[in-house]
């Protein structure tokens, strides 16, 4: 029972780990797959982060302060999207300032609530347990916006795949011209990707400040903004790739409390790296079949669009 209950525990740490992951990273795989590549995650992210913590506190309500981070990272994203789509800037440099943005302005909005605890939001998936077995109780508590970063990728693989409005949008992220040449508005399917991009971003960064560790803390995002990048190269822009990759991360970035709990000598900052030095190791991996890398990439990724009349 003892065995069973670690595995239990292993498999919901898991889950939650990879949860910002997974939600960041689905997010970014529909704004790349229609054309358009942000990397502005991490900046994303710390807003949702900051103020979902900061609407939670002020209204007291949990779903006031996710609605109000969703909201935050769409707005940061509609920035970038009014840059880059319809003033043409660069995409890659506007992503880079956008993470620079969010960083900085993230830890002015919250300097007033740095350290300020809250509840969390975790739930039994069995409450009966609480009697029958503590410990099992205990170890199957998970927040339900895991269960909704679980959901996304079956979501978004239908919407992509088998629906009308998912072929668009992949279409558009193939040919812009073509798409355009059939009547599509290139740019305001490319917005709509965008601010969904935007507002799954600041969903993941509210996760961290107001459920897996619920509080605020500057730059509480720690990289997981470019592991998320990451994570679409890796999955080849599938959704259920994505979700697995999110999985593997979030198993090695539990790996330091679960070598400290096992009795391992392991230096915690050998540990702590990890996450980071397996992204850099499988993005070199992919990189090398460049191959399979163009032939499942958007092929409009990062071109900007030229209305014509």
């Amino acid at each position: 029972m003892r065995e069973f209950t670690l595995v239990v525990a292993i498999l919901v740490a898991t889950l939650r780990a990879a949860t910002p992951l997974m939600l960041a990273g689905i997010g970014e795989l529909v704004t790349e797959r229609s054309g358009v590549l942000n990397l502005g995650v991490e900046g994303m992210m710390l807003m949702g982060a900051s103020v979902g913590f900061i609407g939670t506190v002020t209204s007291g309500s949990v779903v006031i302060g996710l609605l109000m981070a969703m909201l935050a990272g769409a707005a940061t994203a509609l920035v970038f999207g009014v840059l880059t789509l319809s003033l043409m800037a660069n995409q890659v440099a506007c992503g880079l300032a956008l993470t620079i943005f969010g960083t900085g302005f993230s830890a002015l909005i919250g300097a007033h609530y740095l350290g300020m605890p809250l509840p969390g939001l975790a739930l039994s998936l069995w409450p009966n347990l609480s009697t029958a077995s503590p410990l099992l109780h205990q170890a199957m508590l998970v927040d339900p916006l895991v269960l909704v970063a679980v959901a996304t990728p079956f979501l978004v693989y239908r919407f992509l795949h088998r629906t009308r409005a998912g072929l668009i949008l992949r279409a558009v992220g193939e040919s812009h011209d073509v798409a355009h040449a059939l009547g599509y508005s290139v740019l305001r399917i490319r917005y709509l990707a965008v601010l969904f991009g935007g507002g799954m971003s600041g969903l993941a960064g509210a996760y961290l400040s107001l459920a897996y560790t619920p509080m605020w803390a500057e730059n509480m995002v720690a990289g997981r903004g470019w592991i998320a990048l990451g994570l679409v190269v890796f999955s080849t822009w599938k959704p259920f790739w994505l979700a697995l990759g999110a999985c593997l991360f979030g198993f090695v970035t539990i790996a330091q409390f679960q070598a400290e709990g096992l009795g391992l000598q392991v230096s915690p900052a050998l540990l702590a790296m990890l996450p980071y030095l397996a992204t850099i190791v499988v993005l070199v991996l992919i990189s090398r079949d460049t191959v399979r890398l163009k032939l499942n990439a958007p092929a409009a990724l990062g071109k900007p669009f030229h209305v014509t009349a």
